[in-house]
């Protein structure tokens, strides 16, 4: 097979005078230590993990190369300034890992014709952009690496029934009062043990080291356009037990003055065997109870979702479908 032509670059631009990133991002790895890898870079690392273990070529970030074969397809995982700030000849696969909506770039099959397609990470993503982009909007996920998160890094003996992931982004306060204390208060009520991870200020050993302890986690999410976290977790053999608040998207940025589109889901990759849904806090007390039943009849099965669906090897292999069908005109 030929090989792919993958492209990502995290953007970090010069901030006050020319070239002060360098000594800027220097700077941030003396005070904040080694960077983590967001969840756009996670999407180009996993993809190229996934690609290995099917012993499929590629070559990652040849911008010399590119530029000496304008005919092969550059596959730009993202983010957009990658594709804006330079001048490809290319055909491009655009994505996963762009923009939030379409409004931020409703032209760009226009500013570039050479591009073919675009990928976003789910399916409701996929609707939203779709009035905009029509059939030029695949979706696509990232794959999970199944073998850093096994049921492996779980501890014989847990110290609580439930890890409660809080991943609420805006009017936490007022979801903290309707929402999380309510849940708490619940648990505590049904005698039901529990520990709380805060998105945003936890490592990835930190939120294994959660995990080994924990029977169970309660995920709260306005929405993901993924969710690999909650995937991650999943894959663990860990169930879970979602909130699935539905409705409009509620990015501030764009809702309600810009943009108003639903549904959205929490959970946008599942089925029965990872877990079970609730609406709000009051659903949660009834779906509670029911969650607790199937799990000590084992009735969840949340490893093999993963291994099924979102396996590195399985997203990768998708990828190179897409890829195939770009270059054969089919798609």
């Amino acid at each position: 097979m030929i090989p792919l032509n993958i492209f990502f670059q995290e953007p970090d631009p010069d901030r006050w005078i020319k070239f002060d990133r360098y000594p800027r991002r220097l700077i941030r790895r003396i005070i904040r230590g080694r960077h983590q890898p967001g969840g756009v870079m996670m999407v180009a690392l996993n993809l190229m993990k996934g690609l290995d273990k099917l012993n499929i070529p590629y070559r990652f970030n040849n911008f010399k190369y590119i530029n000496k074969h304008p005919d092969e397809l550059a596959c730009i995982i993202g983010k957009p300034q990658l594709l804006f700030e330079r001048e490809w000849k290319n055909p491009i696969l655009f994505g996963a890992g762009i923009f939030s909506h379409p409004v931020d770039c409703p032209d760009i099959f226009y500013k570039y014709p050479n591009l073919k397609k675009i990928l976003v990470p789910g399916e409701w993503m996929k609707q939203m952009f779709k009035p905009f982009y029509g059939s030029n909007v695949i979706s696509w996920p990232v794959g999970i690496d199944t073998q850093k998160w096994h049921p492996d890094i779980k501890l014989a003996n847990k110290q609580f029934d439930f890890l409660i992931y809080d991943k609420i982004r805006w009017e936490h306060n007022h979801y903290n009062n309707t929402l999380i204390l309510p849940i708490k208060d619940h648990l505590l009520s049904a005698g039901k043990t529990f520990s709380i991870i805060k998105y945003g200020s936890y490592t990835h050993a930190e939120l294994m080291q959660k995990i080994a302890v924990s029977k169970a986690v309660i995920f709260l999410c306005e929405h993901e356009t993924q969710g690999l976290a909650y995937q991650q977790i999943l894959s663990t053999d860990t169930p879970i037990l979602a909130w699935e608040r539905g409705g409009m998207w509620q990015d501030p940025s764009y809702y309600p003055h810009k943009v108003q589109f639903e549904p959205v889901s929490s959970v946008p990759y599942w089925d029965e065997q990872c877990g079970l849904k609730f609406k709000d806090a009051k659903d949660f007390r009834s779906v509670l109870n029911k969650f607790c039943d199937k799990q000590k009849k084992n009735g969840f099965a949340p490893r093999n979702y993963i291994l099924k669906n979102l396996s590195l090897e399985v997203c990768a292999q998708k990828y190179v479908e897409i890829v195939q069908s770009i270059i054969a005109g089919k798609l």
